[in-house]
């Protein structure tokens, strides 16, 4: 059991491997030492104030604390009970166990009438937990005296919280569960800021420490430190330590509770020492070397000698007295060399003890002093949190375990400080932290609600959606509709006989686009030729002759790039904003969205603004054969290949649906027979203030700094155009309350639309790691840390998600109507779908289709993504147009 300086500092490498193994990823499920996040991150600084409970499972009993967080930061134990703990509840059911905790909660709060308050709880467990967050632990396994069924791969605060429901007159604010080891760390950590490990050497033993976030691959982050539980009891699990195992580790492993586990505690701690020294002299004595070869029944039983007897043994001054009484009170009839030879044995297995724990602990100084990037000659000062019944009450362990580490570090200041009070003011204090940030994500979590909508909000969302659809389609109610409902003139679908080549022009955001589409009908070929030109702002903002003379010069260098200038192509016009047709190559502009402005086009005929520029450029003639909105050829692009395609829908920049009608219903047109498309203009939905009750300060905000603000506001809460700017003005809001950026609202946080769509589709990805949001927020000039990160997270789900269950919602609303219109039970029906949000937002596609699901029983609704957007359908409507002015 004596252990060379050589064989200690290869023991001290050893664990500095196995530490190291465990703060990987990819090697954590081997490593023996688990290196546990702990999710406990600054060192208490004493700012958070409050009052709260501490209960703490132990050995042999449960302590119940009320603890008071002062003005200063000072945690002062105000009130303390102890319940003793038997070992038919710590070794029966695990309901059993956490019952039993919820009882003595119960009793102390009532004793000291606390019953009418709502406090915070730390919950100090001394077993391993691998935990995501401070209010959950999932026990890895029991150790020491524990053996509690049906606990182990469970959370343990569910357990207490589950357990706590029996008690009705009492009610907990939450739970933070905390390692006794970690609240050890955090006690002293107070009183000494340079504490960075927590070390307990008493019944069972363990080490925490303050790691580098870099340094952790379990956990998203890079920036400060996180609380490490090594869980380094289990060192040697996998047979790194055979070699400096004797025979009686051995037997004690077989003989306890928990065979072939926590090797390295059973070498340490104090639960152990006792039996080991029992079996070291067992040995003896039948080797005739002890008691004249003579034992007693009480050396053959195990756990008779304990570790207060070694301690005992072990003294200056008493220790020889102290060993014939021990030795006599087991049957034994020692002589003085007896005496002394038992001593002996109780040094050198406590020694081996403390060597062993300096071992591991130096391994820790040395990582920490990596960490630090300190060079050979510069010293690592630090402070160890130290705890246990052996450290405090073996009468030289301490001395023993401070020169074994000198000797093995020599470059290391380390000072050793004991907890005064345990782990109790430790783990309120963390307790305290973490009713800070509780309070802070109530904060934020108050302003997230405002983004929930319920299934009740939702289904009044859909009928009054339903509503205006019929205010829009009758004569009547139609001016006053805010859902507009545009007959299109667009009358049937596609038959697969359409063919020739087609020039598609597309106005509808940022970007014009020129298409030449080749249609081939004997084999439904489509092939599509583009070239995309930005509109500068002043274009938009400009007069509408400046802008329709910017599209035919784009027309004409296509044509250059295309070489066709001359052919006698038929023009296809898709133009995605609200028009009223009176037929279909002749559409009134209505309004202008999107964050067009130019001048003289609203109320004019779009067709003729077109062909009155190509005039005045008197370098070509093109026939225009339709004028088609871009959800309208999204719709037909699918419809090419799915006959029950009959709505579209557009969910990108902007938003709008469209579907087929039937003429009955249109009270805008003469004709009864058949059915017509009809553009629902759907993003007016609201502008009656209809939809007051859902909309927040934030889309009022982002709608008063629109160009068009009082319209749109449907569109507003659901496109990409606006998405980005409701989130910053959300985020503006959490920085002004100090819960986001540190409080600091930067300049690049008050300019407009710098959150655009595209950001808020990755910053949700599910594949995106906080340090890569965080990456994106730097891109866009945020100086923001991981735990900003999570917030805007957040933020972007909550918005993103309310937009597609307001996009579900509405396209309910019409599905229900197809369903209803026609009479039937059961509606199988395709919705063509286009739009860079819905395409590229990892969930929402999915939830706006469960919102449909929900909303529209009895329709079996396909979502088909239209592959070449609605350029081939405008060419499949222009050609459906040519054939129809045919002789």
């Amino acid at each position: 059991m004596r252990l060379s300086d050589e064989v200690l500092l290869d023991i001290m490498a050893r664990f500095k491997a196995e530490m190291e193994k465990g703060l990987r990823k990819d090697t954590n499920p081997t490593a023996s030492v688990k290196m546990l996040p702990t999710f406990v991150r600054p060192i208490p600084d004493g700012s958070a104030k409050r009052e709260l409970l501490v209960v703490e499972l132990g050995e042999t009993k449960v302590r119940v604390s009320k603890v008071q967080v002062s003005e200063e930061g000072k945690p002062e134990i105000q009130m303390e009970n102890e319940y003793p703990l038997a070992s038919k509840i710590t070794r029966g059911n695990g309901s059993q166990l956490f019952a039993y905790i919820a009882d003595c909660l119960a009793k102390f709060m009532e004793a000291h009438d606390l019953k009418p308050k709502k406090l915070p709880l730390g919950f100090t467990f001394p077993f391993p937990c691998r935990q995501t967050k401070l209010n959950e632990g999932v026990l890895l396994s029991w150790t020491k005296t524990f053996k509690t069924r049906a606990v182990q791969d469970t959370d343990v605060v569910s357990h207490l919280w589950n357990a706590m429901q029996k008690h009705s007159d009492m009610e907990l604010e939450f739970i933070t569960l905390v390692n006794d080891t970690v609240g050890t760390l955090m006690a002293c950590a107070y009183n000494n800021p340079q504490c960075e490990i927590g070390v307990i050497i008493g019944n069972g033993t363990n080490a925490c420490y303050m790691e580098d976030m870099s340094n952790i691959d379990l956990v998203e982050g890079d920036e400060g430190k996180m609380c490490i539980n090594t869980e380094w009891g289990a060192f040697g699990d996998d047979g790194v330590l055979e070699d400096i195992r004797t025979e009686f580790d051995r037997e004690l492993d077989l003989g306890s509770l928990h065979p072939g586990k926590q090797l390295f505690e059973k070498m340490i701690s104090g639960l152990y020492l006792g039996e080991l020294v029992r079996l070291i002299l067992l040995k003896m004595t039948r080797a005739g070397l002890l008691f004249g070869g003579k034992t007693s029944s009480a050396l053959h039983t195990k756990d008779k000698i304990e570790t207060w007897h070694v301690a005992a043994m072990e003294k200056d001054k008493e220790g020889l007295t102290n060993t014939e009484k021990i030795l006599t009170d087991l049957g034994l009839e020692p002589s003085e060399d007896d005496c002394v030879a038992v001593q002996h044995v109780c040094t050198i297995v406590s020694f081996r003890s403390a060597n062993l724990c300096a071992a591991a602990l130096a391994a820790i100084l040395t990582h920490l002093q990596e960490n630090k990037n300190f060079e050979k000659q510069k010293r690592l000062k630090t402070t160890v949190g130290i705890d246990g019944t052996l450290y405090k009450t073996h009468p030289q362990y301490p001395k023993r375990l401070y020169k074994v580490v000198r000797k093995l570090v020599p470059n290391c200041d380390v000072r050793f400080l004991l907890s005064e009070s345990g782990s109790t003011k430790g783990a309120a204090m963390v307790t305290a932290v973490a009713s800070q940030v509780q309070g802070q994500w109530k904060q934020i979590d108050e302003v997230l609600a405002l983004f929930q909508l319920t299934r009740d909000n939702l289904v009044g969302v859909k009928d009054r959606m339903r509503t205006e659809l019929e205010y829009g389609l009758k004569k009547e109610t139609h001016p006053m509709a805010t859902v507009k409902m545009l007959p299109t003139y667009v009358c049937g679908m596609p038959d697969g006989t359409e063919n020739g080549n087609f020039l598609i022009l597309d106005l509808g955001g940022a970007n014009f686009k020129t298409l030449l589409v080749k249609i081939r009908s004997h084999e439904k070929w489509v092939e599509i030729d583009e070239k995309t030109f930005p509109i500068p702002l002043e274009i938009t903002q400009g007069t509408g002759k400046q802008l329709f003379d910017h599209i035919v010069q784009c027309i004409s260098d296509f044509l250059d790039y295309m070489g066709l200038k001359g052919a006698p192509l038929p023009l296809g016009f898709t133009f995605s904003f609200p028009c009223r047709h009176t037929r279909i190559d002749k559409g009134i502009l209505v309004e202008w969205t999107k964050g067009f402005k130019a001048t003289d086009c609203e109320g004019e005929d779009v067709v003729d603004l077109l062909r009155e520029a190509i005039k005045r450029r008197n370098e070509f003639d093109l026939d225009i054969f339709a004028m088609v909105n871009d959800t309208v050829g999204t719709m037909m692009t699918c419809a090419y290949e799915d006959p029950t395609c009959e709505i579209g829908l557009i969910a990108g920049t902007g938003s709008n649906v469209c579907y087929m009608e039937e003429m009955s219903n249109i009270e805008l047109v003469e004709e009864n027979e058949g059915k017509m498309c009809i553009n629902t203009e759907w993003g007016g939905f609201g502008d009656n203030g209809c939809m007051d009750d859902i909309r927040t300060q934030y889309d009022k905000e982002v709608d008063e700094g629109s160009l068009n603000p009082g319209k749109h506001r449907y569109e507003k809460m659901i496109c990409g155009m606006y998405l980005g700017e409701i989130v910053r003005q959300i985020l503006i809001d959490l920085t002004k309350q100090g819960l986001l950026f540190r409080g600091h609202i930067s300049e690049r946080l008050l300019t407009k639309d710098i959150f655009e769509t595209r950001f808020l589709s990755l910053i949700k990805s599910d594949q995106l790691t906080l340090l890569q949001v965080r990456a994106i927020l730097q891109h866009l000039g945020l100086d923001s840390t991981c735990d900003d990160s999570i917030v805007v997270k957040e933020v972007c789900g909550a918005v993103s998600r309310r937009a597609a269950q307001l996009c579900g919602a509405g396209l309910a609303a019409i599905v229900q109507k197809r369903r209803e219109d026609q009479g039937l039970e059961h509606l199988k029906i395709t919705v063509g779908v286009d739009g860079t949000l819905y395409k590229l937002h990892p969930h929402f596609s999915r939830i706006l289709q469960e919102t449909v699901k929900e909303l529209a029983p009895g329709c079996d609704v396909t979502f088909m993504l239209s592959e070449k957007g609605s350029g081939k359908g405008a060419a499949l409507i222009t050609a459906m147009a040519q054939r129809s002015q045919k002789p």
